[in-house]
């Protein structure tokens, strides 16, 4: 069964509440009917119930009235987020007309619905800039505990030509957002990329800590970090399957894991790649993306308290449909 297809089994099976916070936006719009009509999410439309429907029905879209709304133009449905908001912000000084005002945001808005767990999930990003995404995200919701950092994994499909990886398919990290990872930060990326492998790509994770060096064949501070996060992320999770640091051919060959790495539970059998730094690891997917002809699913936004992703203003239809897929395994999949 090919990767979008279980996803969406999954999800149908288990519906999570789906917030879209950019209501009127048309490819948002025809995403959001494809999603009701197949029962894959139960959403949520932060708008003008009025305008959003005449907008559907500009776009012909026949399932939009059997979502949920919430309007951030009625004050008396934002008073409650508000007071939730110059709660969670009062040691930044905010007051409660502040917070009024800032609540009214559909981006805050939904992300103050999902902190009082009338949501589960969000995605936008068709009219908004990443920045405002993840800022309202990392305003209310904040990271996971005992996580520091919110970082981007992209599944890599690769053609079936291909030999490496698990059922066609690796794992890379981080790609989108932490320029330069400290270890502590680097293992905390590992943790969460080994729960996307797990969850969303349905592998039992095999984790490289990728580097320039296999097992001490070059010294480096840059080398010193991979291996210190290696350590460390072992400490948080005894039982997963993580070694480094690896070099990329040493992790996904196995006769050059063998050689390199010999005795090593994860060299030339790696299904998930964490990348020292954001220009390795984002030079990486794009290479293999575009040399290799694989897919590339993503970015998944990782280590937040609840599932928020960011979509490119460039998106189709169909890449919101599959963003909204993910969101919502990865709500699924948070909950275990």
């Amino acid at each position: 069964m090919k990767l979008f297809e279980r996803l969406t089994l999954q999800a149908q099976a288990n519906p999570q509440r789906l917030i879209l916070p950019e209501s009127t936006e048309p490819r948002t719009l025809q995403a959001a009917d494809r999603v009701i009509c197949n029962k894959i999410a139960d959403v949520t439309f932060i708008g003008d119930k009025e305008e959003i429907l005449n907008k559907a029905f500009e776009l012909g879209l026949s399932n939009i009235e059997k979502a949920r709304f919430v309007n951030p133009k009625d004050a008396a449905v934002v008073e409650p987020y508000a007071e939730l908001l110059a709660e969670l912000r009062k040691k930044k000084g905010m007051t409660i007309e502040e917070a009024r005002k800032q609540a009214a945001n559909p981006l805050y808005l939904g992300c103050l619905m999902i902190k009082k767990g009338e949501g589960d999930a969000m995605v936008a990003g068709a009219l908004s800039p990443t920045s405002h995404v993840l800022r309202a995200a990392f305003q209310v919701l904040k990271t996971k505990p005992g996580v520091s950092v919110v970082s981007g994994a992209f599944i890599m499909l690769l053609p079936e030509n291909v030999p490496f990886g698990e059922d066609h398919m690796l794992i890379f990290a981080d790609c989108a957002v932490v320029p330069d990872p400290n270890a502590q930060e680097l293992a905390q990326i590992a943790i969460e990329t080994a729960r996307t492998t797990r969850n969303i790509a349905g592998l039992d994770p095999v984790v490289a800590m990728c580097s320039f060096s296999t097992k001490g064949s070059a010294t480096h501070e840059r080398v010193d970090k991979v291996i210190e996060a290696t350590e460390i992320a072992r400490h948080i999770d005894p039982a997963l399957k993580i070694d480094g640091e690896l070099q990329s051919d040493a992790a996904i060959v196995p006769k050059i894991g063998e050689m390199k790495a010999p005795g090593s539970p994860v060299a030339g059998h790696a299904n998930t790649l964490i990348f020292p730094s954001l220009e390795t690891g984002n030079i990486a997917y794009k290479l293999v993306q575009r040399l290799a002809g694989a897919g590339a699913v993503g970015p998944i936004l990782q280590g937040l308290a609840a599932p928020v992703n960011d979509l490119s203003r460039g998106a189709t239809v169909d890449d919101i449909v599959n963003t909204i897929i993910v969101t919502c395994n990865q709500a699924i999949g948070d909950k275990k």
